[in-house]
């Protein structure tokens, strides 16, 4: 049977940190690349043998990449405090810093990277070892001698060669098609992190603003009673004229009632924009459930082309059964044929000798 495997990048480990990028004019400070955590991942990519790390980031109409580095074993994964770890990238000539939540995430994730660098050594290693395998096979093997072939071979040749490139040229396009459907899954996923990071902080807000609301409506009370006591002085003042208190108090109560004015609008626009802040968080649960769906058809889109893929791989394996199967009958023909020949040859010159006598 025809094996079945998936030549597509692989992820084998994903966390969630902040991603930071070390400036390029002081070589000391970091730039933030990312606003909030985003998911980084290890990925192995199956058809160049290569381990890459990688993190999506952007909006949501526009992503790009945060993170692209091919993992070599030259690189060393550094921890410079409990939750903050870094790694040079000589390829994009760039410093790339991670912070953790945990410091167990970190901790996880140094040791991932320090498996992944060792695989990657692994790979090197093999792929250079082919290489000098080939070059001495190549260099060592003789020249084959040409086929020799009557007729029917000449046209199953044709024919077999004909019917790979079409196997070959179907079996790409549904790789290709199941590629592109990782790839929209890891866009999705991506995507769906950044909602539920975002869902949990604009959570927290409102909690902290439900909370606050509460204790700043008893503080607009407490105000408000207090600028109406204010106004019966400024009043009780203004009424008995000269007998009362001196201009000098007179002037600090209408300070202390316009300052109490100005902390009371303060106050209200504090609570439109936490009531916007909840018409936001709205929207982003409304978003989430979005991804969510649209996560989900991808998913089914997934499993779809891989029944397609795998419908075509026993097609290809079946293919060339059928194409063994003609090979050896044709073989059978030639031999056949050949016996023919050659008792014809025999018969030619019993003839000849029967004609000569």
């Amino acid at each position: 049977m025809y094996p079945h495997h998936r030549e597509r990048e692989q992820p084998i480990f994903s966390a969630r940190a902040h991603v930071f990028q070390i400036d390029p004019a002081t070589k000391r400070n970091w730039i933030p690349a990312s606003k909030h955590a985003v998911t980084v991942s290890f990925f192995y990519d199956a058809n160049r043998n290569v381990y890459r790390i990688i993190s999506v980031g952007g909006t949501k109409v526009r992503k790009m990449a945060i993170i692209n580095c091919t993992v070599t074993p030259s690189m060393t994964f550094t921890k410079t405090s409990q939750k903050f770890g870094q790694w040079a990238d000589s390829r994009a000539n760039t410093v790339y810093g991670l912070g953790f939540a945990t410091e167990q995430q970190l901790h996880q994730f140094s040791e991932k990277f320090k498996e992944v660098k060792d695989a990657a050594r692994l790979a090197r290693e093999k792929s250079q070892d082919k290489e000098l395998a080939n070059t001495a096979l190549s260099i060592a093997a003789p020249q084959s001698p040409p086929v020799m072939c009557v007729n029917g071979p000449e046209d199953k040749l044709f024919r077999s060669q004909s019917a790979d490139i079409t196997l070959s040229s179907e079996k790409e396009r549904i790789k290709k098609m199941l590629s592109e459907g990782s790839i929209c899954e890891m866009n999705l996923e991506a995507e769906l992190f950044t909602l539920q990071d975002s869902n949990t902080k604009l959570v927290a807000a409102l909690h902290e603003a439900n909370a606050n609301v509460e204790q700043w409506k008893k503080q607009l009370a407490a105000y408000q009673e207090e600028t109406d006591r204010l106004r019966e002085q400024v009043a009780e003042l203004e009424a008995h004229g000269g007998h009362g208190p001196s201009d000098m108090l007179k002037d600090e109560l209408t300070q202390s009632l316009e300052e109490l004015e100005a902390l009371l609008k303060a106050k209200d626009e504090e609570i439109h924009i936490l009531q916007n802040k909840k018409a936001e968080y709205h929207e982003m649960e409304h978003d989430r459930d979005e991804a969510i769906h649209r996560l989900r058809e991808t998913e089914m889109r997934n499993v779809e082309l891989e029944r397609r893929i795998q419908n075509t791989e026993q097609n290809l394996s079946n293919s060339l059964e059928e194409r063994d199967r003609m090979d050896s009958e044709i073989q059978r023909a030639i031999e056949i044929l050949d016996i023919k020949i050659f008792d014809l040859n025999d018969l030619r010159q019993s003839l000849v000798k029967l004609i000569d006598k």
